[in-house]
């Protein structure tokens, strides 16, 4: 099974992710095991950093950030980890990955409207070794990031 995760593994990270604020005790009751069982596992999960916390789902659009836009970056040779360290600094830029392809890093960033985003994309190119950037503007999220389908055929499997 991938990362070796099994039924129960999945049923508890679908219980969590649809309700975060369950206690162990309250897992173990809906699960039909010991509570030593789900907290062994929840450990475990937490060790291999397959469970890495308890974060509230927050929606960005109605924090004043509507704007959300995708940016990939070509970079100078050698330059990569300070353009990260850059990138790390400004605080719309929300997520960073190092891609193959065209681009060095794909990057998503918000802003609350378009002259924002000016003035974040404007940060995000002054990163000495950003050689080109190219911008798009999402419209829509028609799928949202998301494990569930992943978790639901683990927990199927058994």
């Amino acid at each position: 099974m991938p990362g070796s995760l099994d039924s129960l593994d999945a049923r508890l990270l679908l219980l969590l992710s649809d309700e975060p604020r369950l206690g162990v005790l309250e897992c173990s009751r809906r699960l039909g095991v010991a509570r030593g069982t789900v907290q062994a596992r929840m450990d475990r999960m937490i060790e291999r950093g397959v469970l890495r916390g308890f974060p509230p789902e927050l929606d960005l659009a109605e924090m004043g950030y509507g704007l959300t836009a995708f940016a990939v970056l070509e970079i100078a040779q050698g330059y990569r980890a300070p353009v990260v360290e850059q990138l790390e600094a400004i605080d719309e830029v929300c997520e960073v990955h190092a891609t193959t392809g065209q681009g060095d890093l794909f990057v998503r960033m918000v802003a609350t409207d378009n002259a924002d985003l000016q003035r974040v994309i404007d940060e995000v190119v002054a990163a000495p070794g950003v050689r080109r950037t190219s911008t798009s503007i999402a419209l829509s999220t028609p799928v949202a990031p998301r494990v569930r389908p992943l978790l639901d055929r683990l927990a199927e499997a058994e």
